[in-house]
């Protein structure tokens, strides 16, 4: 799942149409991430702009779900996400990713989903130097769970923490920088 509804307030616009030094769209980077690093569906939650979005980004099958409260932070879209996951019987397991972490490809998630090997009860999250980032694997035992704690600008953390002692953690600082955009470059 790619978290891409929010207006980038402060890059000056949304960051899932923001392009990458490689080219593509952030939104269209994080599809392929996700894609390429394993995933067999992907979902796509969208807000600002997201007429924009689905006329402008390239992003094959996933699944576009727009989230109409995007403007009350991370938890709605989250929520939204995993709304639009239950849907899908066969998904044990949600891979999330911030569409604003080009740091992050294929080999991180790819790690990530190695390690997830408890399906539903999976619990995992990405490392870097010891502290929690992205990408995050939350098995659908729990998405009821962090649904309810979602809120504002809270994702998934309120749900681990409270849930360290489920959490397994991967060292991802060797593949992966996890660093979100917030500001555009100096130009």
């Amino acid at each position: 799942m790619v978290l891409a509804a929010g207006g980038g307030r402060r890059y000056g616009g949304p960051k899932a149409l923001v392009r990458h030094e490689d080219g593509r769209l952030l939104v269209e980077r994080a599809v392929a991430t996700l894609r390429d690093g394993g995933c067999a569906r992907i979902v796509v939650v969208l807000g600002a702009e997201s007429a924009r979005v689905r006329a402008e980004a390239q992003l094959g099958d996933a699944r576009l779900v727009d989230n109409p409260t995007w403007k009350s932070g991370m938890g709605s879209s989250l929520r939204a996400g995993l709304a639009a996951m239950a849907e899908d019987d066969a998904a044990d397991a949600v891979a999330v990713l911030l569409v604003d972490t080009p740091g992050i490809g294929p080999d991180a998630v790819a790690r990530l989903l190695a390690a997830a090997e408890g399906g539903p009860k999976s619990l995992v999250t990405a490392t870097y130097h010891g502290k929690r980032g992205h990408p995050v694997i939350l098995g659908r035992d729990h998405w009821a769970g962090v649904a309810t704690l979602a809120t504002a600008d809270v994702g998934a953390r309120a749900y681990l923490v409270a849930h360290t002692d489920l959490v397994q953690t991967v060292p991802c600082e060797d593949i992966a920088d996890d660093t979100d955009l917030d500001v555009p470059p100096e130009q």
